[in-house]
């Protein structure tokens, strides 16, 4: 049985919070901020990852 790959979502935040999405199955929240060399991030917990969408992204530093 093949290995899923984790969940992905492009967001144009470069700073994110992730809970796992699954309410009481979740994680406890964690915020996340996506580096500019790499332009995404994993959650530890979860393991999904977030894309930033360069071209729609708001600065927020």
């Amino acid at each position: 049985m093949p290995i899923e790959a984790p969940e992905t979502q492009v967001v144009t935040t470069w700073k994110v919070a992730c809970d796992g999405g699954e309410g009481a199955l979740g994680h406890p929240r964690v915020w996340l901020t996506i580096p500019r060399d790499t332009g995404w991030v994993e959650c530890g917990y979860c393991d999904k990852r977030y894309v930033i969408d360069r071209e729609h992204a708001h600065d927020d530093h």
